[in-house]
Formats: C-alpha cells, sequence, structure tokens
C-alpha cells in the first residue's frame, strides 16, 4: 500500500508495505541489551490454583507475567515525566504518532575520558528542520543489540547538541544509546533537560527514544517515522519506531 504526505510544500509517497523497524525487543534472559544495572526481563507462567499459563507445563493457553524496566530493557520511548516532579505520562503526552524524519550517522568525539556527540556533528541533519532526529553512532556493530552498558560510561550527547536540536524545532529524537546523557553524572541530565527545556518551558508533546538499533543497510537521510508505544500511564513506554523511505513518484508509475 502506497500512501503520499506533503512535506516542505512537495509530495512524498512511501509503500507501507516496506517497514523498517529501529527498535530492540524487550526479550527475556541475560543476553538482551541493558543498562543502569536494571534486571533482566523475566517472562513467566502465570500460576493460580491448579492452573499453570504454560501450554508446554500442562496448561490449557499460554498466560505470562511479565516484569520489566522500559529504561533499561529494551528501547523505549519517554516523556518530560522522566525528570519532571509532575511525572506526566507518554500516554497522556504523546497524541501523534506520524513525523518527517532525519537519520544521521554520526562518529563521537574524544573530550577528556569520554565519548560524546558535540553540536558540530549535527548541524547539517538539522538544516531541514525535521520533526524528528534519529541519530545512530559509529561504530555500528550488531552488538548494539544484546550489549550489557552498566558501568561501561557509553557514549552520550553533549548538553549543547541537545539545545541546538531543540531550537531547530525537533520533537521527537531518537538514538542508539541507553541514554542521551552520561552514565553517572550526579544526577545533573543536562541534555535531557536541555532537549525538553525543563524546568523553563517544559515541551510535554516532545519525546526522546532510547536503545534503538539502526542497521547498516540502512543510508543516512530522509524518512517517514511511525513511533508506536503501549498505552500505559507511565513517564516511558517500551517503543516500536518504524520508518519508511520516501520516494518521488511523478505521474503514476508502477513500483
Amino acid at each position: 500500500m502506497v500512501i503520499s504526505y506533503p512535506h516542505h510544500g512537495e509530495t512524498r509517497y512511501v509503500d507501507l508495505s516496506r517497514p523498517i523497524d529501529i527498535s530492540l525487543p524487550l526479550k527475556a534472559g541475560a543476553e538482551a541489551v541493558n543498562a543502569f544495572y536494571i534486571p533482566p526481563v523475566r517472562i513467566e507462567p502465570f500460576r493460580v490454583g491448579g492452573f499453570v499459563g504454560d501450554v508446554l507445563q500442562g496448561g490449557a493457553c499460554n498466560v505470562n507475567n511479565v516484569s520489566f524496566n522500559p529504561h533499561g530493557n529494551g528501547t523505549h520511548t519517554e516523556t518530560v515525566g522522566h525528570i519532571s516532579q509532575e511525572k506526566e505520562s507518554i500516554y497522556d503526552c504523546l497524541k501523534h504518532y506520524w513525523f518527517s524524519a532525519r537519520l544521521v550517522s554520526v562518529q563521537p568525539s574524544k573530550v577528556i575520558d569520554d565519548w560524546v556527540i558535540l553540536p558540530d556533528q549535527l548541524m547539517s541533519a538539522l538544516a531541514d528542520h525535521p520533526e524528528a532526529l534519529i541519530i545512530r553512532t559509529r561504530p555500528n556493530d550488531s552488538h548494539k543489540r544484546t550489549r550489557q552498558y552498566s558501568g561501561t560510561n557509553p557514549i552520550f550527547l553533549h548538553h549543547d547538541a541537545a539545545e541546538l536540536i531543540r531550537t531547530a524545532g525537533v520533537r521527537h529524537l531518537l538514538i542508539d544509546l541507553p541514554s542521551v546523557d552520561r552514565e553517572e553524572d550526579g544526577g545533573a541530565l543536562r541534555a535531557h533537560r536541555a532537549f525538553w527545556n525543563y524546568p523553563e518551558q517544559p515541551r510535554r508533546d516532545a519525546t526522546i527514544t532510547e536503545l534503538i538499533y539502526v542497521p547498516d543497510e540502512v543510508h543516512d537521510g530522509e524518512y517517514l517515522l511511525n513511533l508506536q508505544v503501549i498505552s500505559i500511564l507511565n513517564d516511558a513506554s517500551p517503543s516500536k519506531p518504524v520508518l519508511y523511505k520516501p520516494f518521488h513518484r511523478p505521474g503514476n508509475p508502477t513500483l
């Protein structure tokens, strides 16, 4: 199915039968991606009386209890409620789900003992003021799917870069790291605060999505983003960002 949408005064087309899923799923066990010393996901059969929610154990159907923390287990999308006293929920803040997006690959810079994404590395990607910015860091090996980030001081976003992203009009920031901020920063969370403009004028309709994974075969450039979350009254939700590559279609050619 092909649909069209307006973009900067032009018409773009996407084929909805060609989704590019850039999420990392919630997966039980120690082999799944993990951060901030959060326990691994647990998926276990529900038990009550003589009932067990596992067909392999004699149950009539599979009924699992699932235990996870969205901030450290898989791809997740968060709101300003992550850092605010009001604790705004993703359910109340995210009301639109399709956005123009720009994917950019970045080689972080070494700053003393840290690897950091700096403002000048994002300038060109922000030139056309996308609604969503997707940052893929280099190197980009497949180990990002299972990496144990706790205690490793991963790459992070400089707070000046986060402010640049905000002032460029980006409402939705997606990154392949466990956090836009340094793993240990004394609770400053300067990039989170800069992006959400908190506490001055909080952007309640803006989101940050972390722990995505964008394979190398997905090229930098323009995309249409569908940002999917669950209906949960919490500051963050497991999420499934899906990209669609737009194209020009003069006349009515066959795809």
